[in-house]
């Protein structure tokens, strides 16, 4: 043997140490969370840490979704843009901690006010855990999106294609018709509205959002190129040179409507009694840990599933 290791135990003494090891492992594992409805909820680890997104000088707001109850949804990032839900929305299992559930209501959203800090500029990323389960039976239903039907409060949408088929007994207003065309049904959509003239740009994804099953979805653009991301690999890059058209819009997570309808009228913040109440765009499913960035991320190394 080494010098400096020490002598080695005899053999009582190592059979007692293996029973203490394995009984702290066994412990270890009994105390872990449970995954709550499946091993698809279940949070990724990387060693004994659950891999969290980490607001860092580039983010421009996360919303982890954590609140258990209430309609307030804080801002983690640091120039705290604190949003506020809907009332048919709830909490929900997320893939790290909380997350906030949706439904197919027009009052299932969350809704972020506007800042110039949520400004696209010349580069940008948005990321999201999403849980779907289903696809809209309409054009789409938006992740997030600074896109409104006012005049010229479109800037850029993350959207997952719908099925595209309707209720013959509700027609849709089709805003998205022309968005989603060449997009088939589950993929990833990211739109926006160019600063000069002309008409919205989109991108898809080559492969579709598994249903009921958490998803890191991520779409960059640095004034050239965006780039579409899946668990946090890359799928899919467009050269589309150009900048995203400033607005006024707010941020509209989970649902397209016009905000123009929101009223406090009643105490909570929900469509008022002029509004078209037909939930067209309303996602349904989970979201969570949603991050806006200033640059165009091409790395994340928390989003492997």
């Amino acid at each position: 043997m080494s010098a400096g290791l020490g002598r080695p135990l005899p053999g009582p003494a190592i059979a007692r140490v293996a029973l203490l090891l394995a009984c702290a492992a066994a412990a270890s594992c009994a105390h872990a969370p449970a995954a709550p409805g499946g091993a698809e909820r279940a949070p990724r680890r990387t060693g004994s840490r659950v891999a969290a997104v980490e607001p860092d000088s580039v983010t421009s707001g996360l919303w982890r979704m954590d609140e258990a109850v209430g309609t307030a949804v804080g801002d983690a990032g640091p120039f705290r843009l604190d949003g506020t839900a809907g009332v048919d929305t709830r909490s929900g299992y997320g893939r790290i901690g909380r997350a906030r559930e949706f439904t197919s209501s027009i009052n299932s959203f969350v809704l972020v006010p506007y800042s110039p800090v949520l400004e696209a500029g010349g580069a940008f990323t948005v990321e999201a855990w999403i849980y779907l389960t289903a696809f809209g039976l309409y054009e789409d239903t938006p992740i997030a999106a600074r896109w409104t039907p006012e005049t010229l409060q479109q800037s850029w949408m993350l959207s997952v294609v719908g099925r595209n088929v309707g209720n013959p007994a509700q027609p849709g207003p089709g805003d998205h018709v022309s968005l989603t065309e060449g997009g088939d049904t589950g993929r990833l959509m990211f739109a926006f509205q160019p600063e000069e003239a002309g008409d919205a740009r989109s991108f898809f994804s080559t492969r579709p959002i598994d249903l009921e099953h958490w998803t890191h979805v991520a779409a960059s653009y640095d004034g050239e190129v965006v780039r579409l991301y899946l668990n946090g690999r890359l799928d899919a890059q467009y050269a589309s040179p150009g900048r995203v058209r400033s607005s006024t819009a707010p941020l509209l997570i989970g649902n397209y409507l016009d905000p123009r309808w929101l009223t406090t009228f009643s105490g909570d913040l929900r469509a008022g009694p002029n509004a078209d109440t037909v939930p067209y765009y309303a996602l349904v499913g989970r979201i969570d840990d949603l991050r806006i960035s200033s640059v165009a991320r091409s790395e994340f190394p928390y989003a492997r599933r």
